[in-house]
């Protein structure tokens, strides 16, 4: 627990980037057939739930990348499918090192 809590002070301290990648599966043939924006799933609102998610600190990615998957299966019904990856930019671990994050591959109950 001592560990924890000196790398999240230090988070708190240098601050922490992220970069959120995220492939959504629906069934997109009705939007290929009628280029209707009511048969597709809007980027804009994807982004905003992943945002407001994003903002609600956490102290394992795993459980922030969870809580984006439920956030958008919730958000939007036509979901089939979710992956996504979230890596933290430049993560104070005493290493040299681009990132280090996590990966989930999610499918609707």
């Amino acid at each position: 627990m001592h560990a924890n809590h000196g790398v999240m002070a230090q988070e708190r301290v240098v601050g922490a980037d992220f970069v959120v990648d995220v492939r959504a599966g629906y069934d997109v043939s009705a939007a290929m057939r009628g280029d209707d924006m009511a048969d597709a799933v809007s980027y804009a609102d994807v982004f905003e739930v992943i945002r407001c998610e994003m903002t609600r600190p956490s102290a394992l990615l795993e459980h922030a990348a969870g809580r984006i998957g439920e956030a958008l299966f919730a958000a939007f019904p036509a979901l089939t499918s979710v992956d996504l990856r979230i890596t933290k930019v430049n993560p104070p671990m005493g290493a040299d090192c681009d990132g280090a994050g996590v990966e989930l591959h999610l499918t609707r109950n």
